[in-house]
């Protein structure tokens, strides 16, 4: 079955939402309510792997299961995707994002989603600008060279292992980078915090432009390197 533009659009809306909402909402939990501990990052980049296994486990088959403008973005330039719907999964993912960031400004305290900015990504106490740039390009390079190895390519393991690999990858790079950037890895995830908790620091560019970069980066390699140029039909 061939899905529209309108019903891959709200697939992408969805599953952004549900993104920010529970990895941001995780962040809220752990370090505004429970408490952080020893366990606190773990359970962070947990929630947000498993989120993301599963609802590209869910909605993978309707809209590719993007989530993330910088996934969107190599498809671009590896023309899997046109700029029209480029487009419209862009704006579905950047609405999701704010409106998950909204309702966690409503069903969380004040105290909790101002002193945390709702979840946003911000640089660590060690980590500079610089390093955080970089951080975040390798990051999300890793993420959509999996995406791609697993979604795009025919001989893939996607339809064994759908979107866990995927989620995997993005709960190890949190594990490492999560300390130091927050590890957002995508635009989206970022965005909706930043702007719903009024905040946006000097280094946000950051979590915009280095995403682009490596996502960018891991589509054409993995396309000239292993996909040798050919289009999935």
């Amino acid at each position: 079955m061939e899905y529209n533009t309108s019903q891959r659009s709200v697939a992408e809306f969805i599953g952004s939402f549900a993104l920010t909402f529970i990895g941001a909402g995780s962040i809220l939990t752990v370090d505004g309510i429970i408490g952080s501990d020893n366990v606190g990052l773990l359970a962070v980049a947990l929630a947000h792997g498993l989120v993301l296994a599963i609802f590209v486990t869910a909605l993978g088959h309707v809209s590719g299961g993007h989530f993330n403008p910088a996934v969107t973005l190599g498809f671009v330039v590896t023309r899997r995707i046109s700029g029209a719907m480029a487009l419209a999964y862009w704006a579905a993912q950047f609405i999701g994002g704010i409106a998950a960031a909204a309702c966690l400004r409503v069903v969380f305290d004040d105290r909790i989603a101002d002193g945390l900015n709702l979840g946003a990504p911000a640089l660590g106490e060690f980590t500079n600008v610089g390093e955080g740039f970089v951080l975040e390009i390798i990051m999300t390079f890793f993420l959509v060279f999996v995406v791609f190895a697993t979604a795009v390519d025919p001989k893939g393991a996607f339809k064994m292992v759908a979107g866990f690999a995927i989620g995997l990858t993005i709960a190890v790079d949190i594990i490492v980078g999560g300390p130091m950037t927050g590890a957002a890895m995508n635009p989206q995830r970022a965005f909706g915090p930043m702007i719903m908790s009024w905040s946006w620091p000097s280094e946000a560019w950051i979590y915009l432009v280095a995403p682009a970069i490596g996502g960018v980066l891991a589509a054409l390699t993995y396309h000239h390197m292993f996909l040798r140029g050919k289009h999935d039909a």
